[in-house]
């Protein structure tokens, strides 16, 4: 067996290749097909020497803890279905780690493959929907209960790993324990959420829309963010979980008003974001504290924010056009606020361009 030293230039080049196809895989929107589904589930159970399990199918994780997690919470095999997923890949990953010599291009590997597919897509499920997941059920059952209390295969946030094993075999020609890797990934890409238990295995689909704003945040105006196919929502703006009262509204069609009575601080940032501060003054009638030439010193004083809110309002002479920023407390007129907003420099030595 030939220890590897060194990337070539060419394997270097296909890093991103192989992040790309697994990245696909986990943000699949595609229903998964029930057949292979079933068939990669029971190739694992017998794997692993279990008894070949009933394969029940749900549209969404939710749909199936609705119906299962009281049950799957006080099983002994589904607290102890860790073992699943760490036998199988523990042999491979073993593997493979003696065979890169250079530790230098394993933390590299490390960094670029598994590092980067863990930053960007396990926050969407193991932040996102397990959190709302968490919230639903609780409500539901009116008791103590967390989905992390149970064990589960998220297919999605097993990529970056994956990722990992498929360069290094594919591209590195490192010897691996091929059964054990052919099992695994025939798991990750035919399944969506998986709760194993003695008996059955829940087997949820995938979504069937995931919506992300120009920096990957989820992020989606009026409709939910992440959909399944049974209804089951998550509403998000640039990334932060939005509940479905604002979620489902168009940002264009917030309220003001929404912010006297909204008691969660981020959730009134993210209001004040997207409502503007323009549409926030005329609502909230923002009390004039001082005005020079065409710039209006603004305070709103009600308890919208973790402070007041000072804002400089600037009309252009030529368009009629109204601008408002935020300027600090600490500001005690308009010429203090546009010094301010031009780095110090002094409102008589510049002249208003539109």
């Amino acid at each position: 067996m030939s220890l590897i030293e060194k990337l070539t230039p060419e394997q270097e080049a296909l890093i991103p290749v192989y992040r790309d196809k697994w990245r696909q895989i986990a943000l699949s929107t595609e229903r998964i097909d029930r057949e292979k589904a079933a068939e990669a589930v029971k190739a694992v159970y017998q794997f692993m020497d279990f008894d070949e399990p009933e394969i029940l199918f749900f549209d969404s994780p939710y749909a199936a803890l609705k119906e299962f997690s009281l049950q799957l919470c006080k099983s002994l095999f589904n607290q102890k279905a860790y073992k699943i997923d760490n036998i199988i890949l523990r042999s491979i990953r073993n593997q493979i780690h003696f065979q890169i010599e250079s530790k230098k291009i394993a933390f590299s590997l490390y960094l670029e493959i598994i590092k980067y597919l863990n930053i960007n897509i396990s926050p969407i499920f193991s932040v996102f929907i397990l959190d709302k997941l968490n919230k639903d059920i609780y409500n539901l059952h009116h008791k103590e209960f967390r989905v992390f209390n149970l064990n589960y295969i998220a297919s999605e946030s097993r990529v970056s790993e994956a990722s990992y094993i498929d360069f290094c075999i594919s591209e590195l020609n490192c010897n691996s324990h091929l059964q054990e890797w052919f099992v695994y990934q025939n798991l990750i890409k035919n399944c969506g959420w998986i709760f194993p238990d003695e008996h059955i295995a829940i087997v949820c689909d995938r979504p069937i829309h995931l919506r992300f704003d120009n920096q990957n945040r989820l992020h989606a105006e009026g409709e939910p963010a992440i959909q399944f196919a049974d209804g089951y929502s998550i509403y998000s703006y640039h990334g932060v979980t939005l509940p479905e009262k604002y979620g489902k509204i168009h940002p264009q069609q917030w309220e003001a008003q929404w912010l006297l009575t909204e008691t969660n601080a981020e959730l009134r940032r993210v209001l004040i974001q997207g409502i503007g501060y323009s549409r926030i003054c005329q609502e909230l009638q923002a009390i004039e504290l001082d005005n020079w030439a065409g710039y209006t010193l603004l305070k709103i004083d009600n308890n919208i924010d973790i402070e007041p809110i000072l804002l400089l309002k600037m009309t252009c002479p030529s368009t009629g056009f109204i601008h408002v920023l935020r300027v600090p407390l600490n500001m005690v007129s308009a010429r203090d606020a546009i010094r301010w907003i031009n780095w110090g420099l002094e409102p008589d030595d510049f002249i208003i361009e539109t």
